[in-house]
Order: structure tokens, then C-alpha cells, then sequence
């Protein structure tokens, strides 16, 4: 597998599994009904935010975006986000995806990240960000509307770099 920058061509790939993610409801705070065009614009920034590819034999099979989680005076803490094909999951690609934009974001100079909202049911990416060094700092609760088990709480999550 290999990660590398987003290039254009990669959206024709990426925007399946972004409407699913999303349309599933379970674990993004991002409008319904989005078009690819929106959906895109949402998720490809311009530096100083990456925007990066999990491929293996020419298919896409995650992606991921970092950049400053806030302007100004709280822009040395990175913020990311990761989406993982459905059919990729279980393969390590969200592992190897976070463990690239991490040593990406120390590069470019931040001293830690944050992840604003991961959802608590989502237990599988709270596990691997705990792995990864990240802590609960703090949960917001009743933040997110699951469509499954209803409002349920939104943790931030924080490591140092």
C-alpha cells in the first residue's frame, strides 16, 4: 500500500465511498444529499492543508486530510480527518493513513493534533487513535445524532507530536 498527496484523478474513486460514509450517517457530521462537487470542496483544501491517498494496485482505498485546527493563535495543533473504503476495512489503511499525516504534521512544524468530533460508538477509530497516543480529553455529550443508538456523546482527542 501506498499513501501519497491527492491528485485530481483520485476523486473520480474517492467520492463512492465519501457518499456512503457520509449517507450512513454513522460517524460524520456532514450534510445528507451532498454533491461530489460540494463533497469534494469540503474535503480538498489548499495548503497549508494535505490532502492524502491510501492506493494499492491503482484503487483507492482511504484518504485523509490534516491541517490547522485553528487560525491564527491555535494554528501549531493539526486537526485531521480519515475516511476508509467500506471494502478496505479491517486491511490497516486507517492505521497506516494516521501514521502518515502524524509524521506529516510533525514536519510541517505542528505540536500536536486534535480531533474535534469522533464519535463515541465509533469504537473501532477510538481504539486506534488510543493506540496511536491520543488521549479523551473530554466528550461532549449528546453531540451527535447516531441514527442508530441517538444522541451519543463527541470526544476531542489530543496528542502531542
Amino acid at each position: 500500500m501506498e499513501i501519497r498527496e491527492f491528485t485530481d484523478a483520485d476523486w473520480v474513486q474517492v467520492w463512492p465511498f465519501f457518499d456512503e460514509i457520509v449517507a450512513d450517517g454513522e460517524t460524520y457530521a456532514l450534510p445528507q444529499g451532498l454533491t461530489s462537487e460540494r463533497a469534494r470542496q469540503l474535503w480538498v483544501d489548499a495548503p497549508p492543508w494535505g490532502t492524502f491517498v491510501a492506493v494499492e494496485d491503482g484503487v483507492v482505498l482511504g484518504t485523509a486530510k490534516s491541517g490547522p485546527n485553528r487560525p491564527g493563535a491555535g494554528s501549531h495543533v493539526a486537526t485531521a480527518s480519515f475516511m476508509v473504503s467500506p471494502a478496505a476495512r479491517g486491511r490497516g489503511v486507517g492505521r497506516a493513513l494516521a501514521e502518515h499525516v502524524l509524521a506529516w504534521a510533525r514536519e510541517e512544524g505542528f505540536l500536536a493534533m486534535q480531533f474535534n468530533a469522533v464519535v463515541e460508538t465509533n469504537t473501532a477509530a477510538v481504539a486506534l487513535w488510543q493506540g496511536l497516543g491520543f488521549a479523551i480529553v473530554g466528550t461532549v455529550p449528546q453531540a451527535f445524532d447516531h441514527p442508530e443508538h441517538g444522541y451519543v456523546g463527541l470526544h476531542v482527542m489530543h496528542r502531542l507530536l
